[in-house]
């Protein structure tokens, strides 16, 4: 069971600006890069399930953050079906995020008072996911729709959150930018997490990185 409500989620979200996201076969480097975001002050993280057997890894890491990273929100992304939203519910997720519009994960969400977060690249299937409940909307893949794409959308619908994934950095222009287009949250994989920081095993200076980017975000907001 989640133990976040879907709105405790979304404020975390827009509160924190950031959802880092993360995949790897490991768990205990997964628990490692989970623990180093937390002490940089991330307050979500996203585990995007695309491996064979991420499930396994996924359960590790939610009994782990939920005895060791109290505010921790953990989510499960690059979900395509309504069975396997099901199945890392069951695993506790707090928030589940698509690649794309899918009905089906959004009944099984709502039915159990999950947040989910819809791939959306269109103002059609925007308006379809809120109509369904999606409360931020996944746009996917940001760099190829950029910031101007979000200013247009929330021009005639101020209302709509959305959080651009793909083409977001740690580069404080890049953040302004989609800051400035009025972005509600940012997610930011390997431009956070970066393959030679993994590959050093320096979780001090993921940290750091992390740590930096929030404030970097905090400082464009005000």
């Amino acid at each position: 069971m989640a133990r976040f409500t879907r709105l405790e989620v979304a404020q975390k979200m827009e509160a924190t600006g950031l959802v880092p996201l993360f995949y790897h076969p490991d768990a205990e480097l997964c628990k490692q890069v989970v623990a180093a975001c937390y002490r940089g002050g991330a307050r979500l993280l996203e585990f995007t399930a695309r491996g064979d057997f991420a499930h396994e890894v996924y359960a590790q890491l939610s009994r782990f953050v939920a005895a060791e990273l109290p505010e921790m929100a953990l989510g499960v992304g690059s979900i395509t079906d309504a069975a396997a939203a099901s199945h890392y519910m069951r695993m506790g997720a707090d928030f589940v995020v698509t690649p794309s519009l899918r009905e089906d994960i959004a009944l099984v969400c709502n039915r159990r008072k999950v947040l989910w977060s819809a791939g959306c690249g269109s103002v059609t299937e925007i308006n379809r996911a809120e109509e369904l409940g999606c409360e931020i909307i996944k746009l996917f893949p940001g760099d190829v729709y950029g910031p101007g794409f979000v200013k247009a959308v929330k021009g005639p619908q101020p209302w709509t959150s959305i959080m651009p994934t793909g083409g977001v950095s740690t580069d404080p222009d890049n953040l302004k930018a989609w800051f400035g287009a009025g972005v509600s949250c940012v997610g930011m994989g390997s431009k956070l997490i970066t393959a030679s920081l993994l590959q050093a095993g320096d979780f001090a200076s993921l940290e750091e990185q992390v740590r930096q980017t929030l404030q970097t975000i905090r400082q464009i907001r005000a």
